[in-house]
């Protein structure tokens, strides 16, 4: 028995090579059957992952987009981590942004002009302690006043708006003639949201920046 099984012995080898080169060979070999459901597959896993891609801010990428920031606005990059879509009507929304940020880009002007040039009647002090020195002398009534007075055109407009009689934060201002055709208007809108959302968050530096280091 010991002497047929070694003399089988090479026979048995030369079997186990051939089917090792089979399977070998056998791996190159795409399957009919198989091949088709792996493309499917991959087909669905790249759609999937593009319509979850969708669903993302623009602004911030790991966050979902919010449902009512559809990109109607200009401007809009589905930047609402808070969720103050889901609560205030959007028309809302972008009056008051476009107004505190119109005040805020008025405010960086003043704020880096006040520290290049003073009036000969004002006297010369920083910005932040400027405010502190008007509202001394009796400023204060007359910042009340003119806020005041802009607000009531404020609620006005904004009645306006949301009747449909206007869009959000347009009150016709063009002393200029900047916007001569509807894609200039439309070029400059944009650029105002841009500048009025850099001017809200320059302002809010500026201030806490001059408490801690006095410069």
């Amino acid at each position: 028995l010991r002497k047929g099984t070694a003399a089988d012995l090479p026979a048995m080898l030369r079997t186990a090579l051939i089917a090792a080169c089979v399977a070998s060979a056998s791996a190159f070999v795409p399957a009919s059957g198989f091949a088709p459901m792996a493309m499917k597959s991959r087909t669905s896993a790249v759609s999937s992952m593009r319509m979850q891609e969708g669903d993302f801010s623009a602004a911030v990428p790991f966050l979902k987009r919010p449902s009512n920031l559809d990109g109607a606005y200009i401007g809009d990059v589905g930047f609402d981590p808070l969720g103050f879509s889901d609560v205030f009507d959007l028309r809302v929304l972008r009056e008051a942004e476009l107004k505190h940020g119109r005040f805020a880009m008025l405010a960086v002007l003043g704020f880096i002009v006040q520290e290049l040039y003073t009036f000969p009647f004002f006297p010369k002090m920083a910005p932040v302690d400027a405010h502190d020195y008007f509202v001394k002398q009796g400023g204060g009534s007359q910042i009340i006043f003119w806020i005041s007075f802009v607000e009531l055109f404020g609620v006005v407009a904004l009645f306006e708006t949301l009747q449909g009689k206007r869009e959000p934060g347009d009150f016709a201002f063009d002393p200029l003639g900047l916007a001569k055709d509807e894609a200039t208007l439309e070029r400059y809108r944009l650029a105002e949201v841009k500048h009025a959302r850099l001017a809200m968050i320059a302002i809010g530096g500026f201030i806490p920046q001059y408490w801690v280091t006095k410069q």
